[in-house]
């Protein structure tokens, strides 16, 4: 027999008028060996049903048909009335429900009520299984069941695994976002606070309360505020410095919730304290090096935690110049007197006072600002005061680079200078770009950097290198103020290339940048160019395309071979939360796919053993970005692009009503293959970014084998012409006339 895509099922409810549900197990059948009988029609498979103290059932399911009428004719068979009250239910993974009527969830509810230790137990364990179902879900939230696992927390009356399971549950319910976290009393959230404070405390407790106030903090922020001023950040710290990796992380994922919910300022201040209790330290020595490999969970946080301290440079970034601050026209003259007065000499002693203001103008010009006023630099936007802070630690903290730099393009009379101000300025505004300061955090990526948790104030040391850099490209590149553009071009790619490398620390970005020079950018430019641009001659064009079919056809089959190995995917909650994990995969004969739910940490399972199962003849369309259900209905803000680039659907029909699976690539690259896959599945054409790159280098590299034997042989632009024929065909030989 040949099961179809849903062959283990289970049939399961409440017989009428009694407490308790008996539950109907339907058993996988094993595929028999062909046979010479005329094969039922596709849609109708047989399974087998078995209930509880009955006489197990072999149907004929027609999958056609509704599915009430396929629970009354086996209720029937059993005698069994108010098939109504019954439900299919899978029988692997998670035993998901199909139907919404069903009273198991009334059934759980009550066992919760139970005073046997045990029967609770089994309880949650049940409910914490069954919970990820959004049907089942529906059925307990409407029920009260919320307030009942609240009371169950609140209580307290076990501390270790009933605890746990019921703070398990109480979360795979709040994440279907069903009801609002705004909505969880103060008395709940203190008691959660409670457990996280507490010094001995089950292993596994406190890691779901750390996750459950992170929610809170995220979603509500007057419950945010009780959280911040009830988790002290030394508890915070206790929780991030033990050896338990997912405690960790939970500890991060709070601390970056509570830094996001608090105002700048209240923000400068906790990472003050958190930096001068030795936070970045540890993160840099016990986490970033630990001998355990990062977390893509707490990766994020770092890269968020990176992006909030960066984010405390905006201000000064975003502020002008005052000329009339007392403050800030000392700390220009400071900038100045460091250059040309070092030894703290006063300006023109003995000179009137216009002699003095002029020797001061000439000296802001030799200093590399535009204008003899130099508050007139800087009142542009950004980078505001942020390049004048720049500028005065570099001249502070590296002064004998600071006099060199300035002292030595300022003697210059060949029009070769490199200007230090108006260079520092535009640097500021390139470091800014390049670090996205000011940008909210997206709340998928992972990509933060080492180097800025190896020291302190990161970010001007960065530019104390970053200045170095450029004006070592501009004396390599010649360059006189007309370049000057030019050299911010070269310096913005030594910068982004070097960044994209992640250096651990400050002296290997260091090396590593200054081993870019002007030359190995123009070889690298060079290379890429090479790579991208194919000959235009009109006989490689015309061979080009008579070899994009074959070529389209071989990344067709590496598209779907990608598919069979299959891919992780991580769920996007209400809160687009990344801490649950579906694996899918193409069958071997490209006619189903499979899916379900792994574990974080284990290896991918085999195709075999995946619950889920979704014909690809059954798919009606491949939806992508913003047309995903699943991303529909978020906001348009800049956080959300980064959600829309790798969010895609297939829909396809489920009973009478449209159906979705819904993917959240983990990168752009899985992204476009899965997308071209499921395209060629389905007869479209294959139309990603990624396509038409792998088809480029395979037309590349195809050309240039077919033209080896030509090399150095130039091709014409136009074919030679076609010469006349013949006056006669008397040499041509009839091979179909035999000799004599």
């Amino acid at each position: 027999v040949e099961c179809g895509p849903r062959d283990a099922l289970v049939l399961g409810g409440t017989r009428p008028g009694t407490p308790s549900a008996r539950g109907w197990t339907v058993w996988k059948l094993q595929a028999s060996p062909p046979s010479w009988t005329m094969a039922p029609p596709r849609n109708v498979v047989k399974i087998a049903v078995q209930m509880r103290d009955a006489i197990p059932q072999l149907i004929r399911l027609d999958q056609a048909k509704p599915l009430a009428a396929v629970l009354k004719e086996v209720c029937d068979a059993w005698s069994l009335v108010h098939s109504e009250r019954y439900a299919l239910q899978f029988a692997d993974g998670h035993r998901k429900y199909i139907t919404e009527n069903d009273l198991e969830a009334e059934r759980l509810l009550g066992g919760l009520q139970c005073g046997s230790r045990e029967r609770r137990r089994e309880t949650l364990q049940h409910l914490v299984l069954l919970a990820p179902d959004m049907t089942f879900a529906q059925e307990v939230i409407s029920r009260d069941g919320l307030q009942r696992l609240g009371t169950i927390i609140e209580d307290g009356d076990d501390l270790g695994e009933l605890l746990a399971l019921a703070l398990r549950a109480f979360l795979e319910l709040m994440e279907h976002g069903m009801v609002s976290w705004e909505t969880l009393s103060i008395p709940f959230v203190r008691k959660v606070v409670c457990y996280v404070n507490m010094n001995l405390m089950d292993a596994s407790v406190q890691p779901l309360a750390l996750r459950l106030l992170e929610s809170v903090t995220l979603s509500s922020p007057a419950l945010g505020q009780l959280v911040k001023s009830e988790v002290p950040l030394d508890r915070l710290l206790v929780h991030l410095q033990v050896m338990n990796q997912q405690l960790q992380t939970k500890a991060m994922a709070l601390l970056t919730a509570l830094l996001q919910g608090a105002s700048s300022t209240e923000r400068k201040h906790m990472l003050d304290y958190l930096w001068q209790r030795n936070l970045r330290q540890f993160i840099y020595k016990n986490i970033i090096h630990s001998a355990a490999p990062l977390g893509d969970e707490m990766a994020h946080h770092l890269y968020v935690l990176q992006a909030l301290m960066l984010g405390l440079l905006e201000p000064r970034m975003r502020t002008p110049l005052d000329p009339y601050s007392q403050e800030q026209r000392e700390q220009l003259q400071a900038l100045r007197q460091a250059a040309f007065d070092p030894e703290g000499e006063s300006l023109g002693t003995g000179l009137s006072a216009d002699r003095r203001r002029s020797l001061c103008a000439r000296e802001f010009r030799k200093l590399g600002f535009s204008n003899s006023n130099p508050a007139q630099d800087l009142e542009r936007v950004p980078p505001g005061l942020l390049a004048l802070d720049n500028m005065l630690y570099f001249s502070r903290h590296a002064p004998s680079a600071y006099s060199r730099f300035v002292l030595e393009n300022s003697s210059r009379e060949d029009k070769h200078e490199c200007p230090f101000a108006r260079s520092s300025i535009q640097l500021t505004v390139l470091l800014c770009e390049l670090l996205r300061i000011g940008e909210p955090c997206s709340e998928t990526a992972q990509d933060f950097s080492p180097m800025f948790f190896s020291q302190d104030q990161s970010f001007h040391e960065l530019f104390c290198v970053s200045i170095q850099l450029l004006n070592k490209t501009w004396k390599e590149m010649r360059a006189t103020q007309e370049d000057f553009d030019k050299v911010m071009q070269v310096v913005r790619e030594q910068l982004a290339r070097t960044l994209a490398l992640k250096p651990s620390s400050l002296e290997l970005f260091r090396t590593k940048v200054n081993a870019l020079p002007y030359g190995e950018v123009l070889r690298l430019r060079q290379t890429e160019r090479l790579h991208q641009e194919g000959t235009l001659a009109p006989p490689i064009l015309e061979l080009r395309e008579k070899l994009k079919p074959e070529l389209m056809g071989l990344i067709r089959q590496q598209r779907l071979l990608r598919l069979c190995e299959g891919t992780l995917f991580r769920k996007i909650s209400s809160r687009r939360r990344q801490d649950k994990l579906w694996f899918c995969c193409l069958s071997p004969n490209h006619k189903v796919l499979q899916y379900g739910d792994v574990e974080e940490g284990s290896s991918p399972p085999t195709p075999e053993s995946l619950p889920e199962q979704l014909p690809v003849a059954d798919i009606k369309a491949l939806l992508t970005g913003k047309d995903c259900p699943h991303v529909r209905e978020k906001g348009s803000g800049k956080q959300n692009k980064d959600l829309y680039e790798l969010a895609f659907s297939v829909s396809y029909d489920h009973g009478e009503e449209e159906a979705y699976l819904n993917f959240i690539a983990p990168s752009k690259r899985e992204f476009h293959l899965w997308t071209d896959g499921l395209s060629a599945l389905l007869g479209s054409p294959m139309g990603s970014e990624q396509t038409r790159l792998d088809l480029e280098q395979l037309l590349t590299m195809e050309t240039k084998l077919r033209l080896l034997e030509l090399e150095n042989v130039p091709i014409p632009e136009q074919p030679p012409p076609i010469p006349p024929p013949p006056t006669n065909f008397n040499f041509c030989y009839d091979c179909s006339i035999p000799e004599p």
